[in-house]
Parts: structure tokens; C-alpha cells; sequence
């Protein structure tokens, strides 16, 4: 079975769990988390994904990176993913919460590259921009600063992207030139 489909499943379950007993903020929060942290850990990435490790040892790490810090719920459902051998998707189950969430709240999330940080007035552009396209009343922007665009920006909202960046424009006129 293809691993989305089995990432929407858990996660499915994990949120209509959360709904019934009244946390899914919390949950979220420590979907985001575990997100989070396996994003900024490579070396715990490839432990989750590494088949060699045993099962056990994957549970023992998570226990100790997240034990406590999280809903006693959010942690017993990592044991049963765990006890599962589905460690490898955890990731992405996390993933999947988060995005069924956002769904269930009318959340949207867009990332916005630029060369500099973005002042208060350009931020509410930009949320304004995402929300007229989508229909969206909430809008979250996440921000990234990357010189190498040498101005303009790049708007990613879902599998869309708009490049309005200066260097994009210059690869455009490069071609142009070329042929």
C-alpha cells in the first residue's frame, strides 16, 4: 500500500481521536513538533528510515527525545506506530495530521523567499495575496531569506509556485539570448 495512503489513515484516525476527546490543538502542536525536530535532525531522519535498526531502538529514541515533552495521547500513539514497524512514516503521518488540520480549521500555509526579512507591511501583502487566491481567511506565512534570488520573491502556496524573482527573470532573458 502506498504510503500516503497509509500516512492519511493514521492521521485520519489520530484527528478524529483528538476531536472526540477535545485536543486537537494539542496535538497539533505536537505534530508540528515531532515535524520539526525530525526536519532539523538528520541523523534521527535516517534512523526512523533505516530498516537495519531494530524496533525497539526507534522506540527507545523517540521515548527519550519526545517523552514528556508531548500529550500523553500524541506519545502513545507514536508507541503504537512504533509497535507497528511504521516508524519509517511517522514523518509523514505527522505530515498528514498537520495538513488535515489546517484543512479542518480553513488554514492556509504559504512560504515566501525573499533576499531580506519582510516588513509588516509586505508580510500583510503577501497574506493578503495568498487569502484573495485561495479564498482563505487564515493565512499562514512562512518566511525564508535567500540572497542567491538577488531580489523579487517566490510565493510556494500548496504544489503552486509563483517566481517572481529577479534571477529567474535573468535565467528567462539568458535563454531568450540564446535561441
Amino acid at each position: 500500500m502506498a504510503v500516503a495512503s497509509v500516512a492519511f489513515r493514521y492521521a485520519k484516525s489520530l484527528l478524529d481521536l483528538a476531536e472526540e476527546k477535545g485536543i486537537t490543538e494539542e496535538v497539533h502542536r505536537d505534530m508540528l513538533f515531532f515535524k520539526n525536530t525530525v526536519d532539523q535532525s538528520r541523523p534521527l531522519a535516517l534512523m526512523l528510515q533505516n530498516p537495519i535498526v531494530r524496533s525497539s531502538k526507534k522506540d527507545a529514541v523517540l521515548k527519550a527525545i519526545f517523552g514528556g515533552k508531548i500529550n500523553p495521547m500524541s506519545s502513545a500513539f507514536i508507541d503504537i506506530i512504533a509497535r507497528k514497524n511504521r516508524e519509517s512514516i511517522i514523518e509523514d503521518i505527522a505530515a498528514e495530521y498537520i495538513r488535515l488540520y489546517d484543512e479542518m480549521k480553513g488554514i492556509e500555509r504559504a512560504t515566501v523567499i525573499t533576499t531580506t526579512p519582510l516588513t509588516e507591511e509586505l508580510r500583510a501583502k503577501f497574506k493578503e495575496m495568498v487569502a484573495k487566491t485561495t479564498g482563505s481567511k487564515l493565512v499562514e506565512l512562512t518566511e525564508k531569506v535567500n540572497p542567491k534570488i538577488i531580489g523579487g520573491y517566490i510565493l510556494q502556496l500548496g504544489d503552486r509556485q509563483v517566481d517572481a524573482s529577479v534571477r529567474s527573470q535573468l535565467n528567462e532573458l539568458k535563454l531568450t539570448f540564446l535561441n
